[in-house]
């Protein structure tokens, strides 16, 4: 791309963004924290979904040391429902290095924003370009399919090579005045009008330079490879009563649903019926029986890359004191002091069985 024809785009791009940008929260702040938390709640999450979490974000960690001294259940607890719940610890654990490192503020280089816990090569670049102006470049999934189509590249979008394009394009476009809202406009355009389906290229700025458009092929990039198919797991899980008590489980920080508190329970082995897997995984991880367990049916929740189907069972603790075997901690709670926890969605759902099944 030749400098004059960057600088059209640029311009004809800004004056869009200008024109149609949306009225979002974080965007009407300069304060590097507020957006910081907007760009670590949006990756991978619509804008809609975002919105109320982050008002009520900053509303109970209002700065970087509210959320760096606040305990990690109080983040992963505020957060429930946004999923991905290592953006979470993430953060609470890089507010914690700003004020130990940088006296409570962010910094503005990228280089030092990605020696931060959880922030990568996307999010240093949106944060230095978007609070601080400094020309860093951006590539999230709406970014990458902008420019993909610009230059109709036909190669697989994840690839190594068309990453390191579609990095150095960015970059280069990012040279120049206001990065920030440059930036913001190119994951605008990707988000309201070069959409993944039915793009509506007549009313894009960069409609008369796209390449993708001019074959009359716009909606058939980027070329992805195919997802491997969800892996099916089947689980177990126990609402195990003591005292009126129900026990709760936390997971370790790492892996999926880190950090987050659960029921008891665990994965079927080959053949395994429900309740003879309950029983086994109950002795097991808390070393604990149930007594007369009660089916209470199955739910299922979907991840990102697995399927699980939980079976669900009420029953009454066994003698004996709680022996942890791979969780990081438990608590005997109330129903209300259960629900109250940062839980993950299968979770939820069992808690929502279980009010389902003492309906009468």
């Amino acid at each position: 791309m030749t400098p004059r024809l960057r600088g059209a785009l640029r311009r004809r791009l800004l004056a869009w963004y200008r024109a149609n940008r949306r009225d979002l929260p974080w965007r009407r702040t300069r304060e590097p924290y507020a957006i910081w938390i907007s760009e670590a709640m949006l990756q991978q999450t619509r804008v809609e979904t975002v919105i109320p979490y982050w008002q009520r974000f900053l509303a109970r960690f209002p700065d970087v040391e509210a959320l760096a001294t606040a305990g990690v259940d109080d983040v992963t607890a505020l957060w429930a429902g946004l999923g991905y719940y290592s953006r979470a610890r993430n953060l609470h654990r890089a507010a914690q290095v700003v004020m130990e490192r940088h006296a409570g503020r962010l910094p503005d280089d990228v280089e030092a924003l990605r020696e931060l816990p959880g922030v990568g090569r996307y999010t240093a670049g949106a944060l230095a370009s978007i609070a601080f102006d400094k020309p860093a470049p951006v590539v999230d999934g709406n970014v990458a399919r902008v420019l993909t189509r610009l230059f109709a590249i036909d190669a697989d979008v994840g690839s190594r090579a068309v990453q390191e394009r579609l990095w150095s394009e960015a970059e280069q476009l990012a040279r120049g005045d206001e990065p920030g809202a440059l930036n913001q406009a190119l994951m605008e355009l990707g988000a309201t009008v070069c959409t993944p389906r039915a793009p509506r290229c007549a009313e894009c700025p960069w409609s008369a330079q796209c390449a993708a458009h001019a074959q009359g092929r716009a909606e058939s990039l980027p070329v992805k490879a195919r997802p491997a198919p969800a892996r099916r797991l089947e689980a177990v899980a126990g609402f195990l009563v003591r005292h009126d008590r129900v026990l709760a489980v936390r997971r370790p920080q790492r892996g999926l649903l880190g950090g987050l508190w659960e029921l008891p329970g665990g994965e079927l082995r080959g053949g395994e019926a429900p309740d003879r897997a309950l029983a086994r995984a109950l002795r097991e991880g808390v070393g604990l029986g149930i007594r007369a367990p009660e089916p209470l049916g199955a739910i299922e929740h979907a991840f990102t890359h697995r399927l699980l189907r939980l079976h669900i069972f009420r029953g009454s603790a066994g003698a004996g004191r709680v022996r942890r075997a791979g969780w990081e901690a438990h608590r005997w709670v109330s129903a209300a002091g259960l629900a109250a926890l940062p839980l993950g969605g299968p979770t939820r759902k069992a808690l929502a069985r279980l009010e389902t099944a003492a309906q009468p």
